[in-house]
């Protein structure tokens, strides 16, 4: 299918386009994974189990979660989680 047919296609918005598309190839740009080794005190990762038990989700999946949340955080410039007395949490 040419690129004009398939930007017509879909701008009409009448036929779904996904039959259309190969899947096979796609990627999410700035997704890639990358394999690191954290090091954490015992009592951190006790706590970081306890925490993805409670919520119900693995001890990666928390950590994935919590920095992005802390990034996102940063880059907007906004303080993360902060208390009454200042303290971070």
């Amino acid at each position: 299918m040419k690129a004009k047919d398939f930007d017509k296609k879909f701008e009409e918005g009448e036929q779904d386009i996904v039959d259309d598309l190969n899947l096979s190839s796609a990627r999410r740009v700035n997704q890639e994974q990358k394999r690191i080794n954290v090091d954490f005190p015992a009592w951190v990762v006790e706590s970081l189990d306890r925490e993805a038990a409670r919520i119900g989700v693995t001890r990666q999946s928390i950590i994935k979660v919590w920095r992005v949340e802390r990034l996102q955080a940063e880059s907007a410039n906004k303080p993360f989680n902060v208390d009454a007395a200042g303290g971070a949490h």
